[in-house]
């Protein structure tokens, strides 16, 4: 009997790490998509301000980086990684979760848009910075601000 107590005690202490680990697993994957965004951003931002030679490829590569990110990270948001593992996301995310995902859709649009309408120097600096702004406007609302 204590023995099968023992067991069970065991068991559902495993469980609950095995649970542990993977909700730390799903947030650390967002967080690198996340980094791999502001990647993704860097060079043509540094385009935007004039600091970088324009370079439509490089411009494409992070547009097409920034429209599979849109269409993978709202899965990266389950129920139970609301907290852990030092994450930004707020509450909201899951309290509005029909609003976050139409952001992504939106975010993810704006890219592709982009990326079609992109074939020069001054066709990026018309439709970058509303690609940038879906991005930015999503961290307003779901994402906790660093001191």
């Amino acid at each position: 009997m204590i023995r099968g107590i023992f067991v069970a005690a065991v068991l559902a202490a495993g469980l609950s790490s095995v649970a542990a680990l993977a909700q730390n697993n799903t947030i650390a994957e967002r967080q690198q998509l996340m980094k791999g965004l502001a990647q993704a951003g860097r060079a043509p931002g540094a385009m935007m301000k004039g600091e970088q030679a324009f370079d439509l490829a490089a411009v494409q590569a992070s547009l097409k980086t920034f429209a599979e990110t849109a269409k993978k990270a709202p899965s990266l948001f389950p129920a139970g990684t609301e907290t852990g593992n030092d994450t930004a996301a707020l509450p909201k995310v899951w309290s509005d979760k029909a609003d976050f995902e139409a952001k992504w859709a939106k975010f993810g649009a704006d890219a592709e848009v982009a990326q079609a309408s992109i074939k020069d120097e001054a066709s990026f600096k018309a439709n970058f910075t509303g690609v940038v702004r879906a991005c930015g406007g999503c961290h307003e609302t779901y994402r906790a601000k660093k001191n």
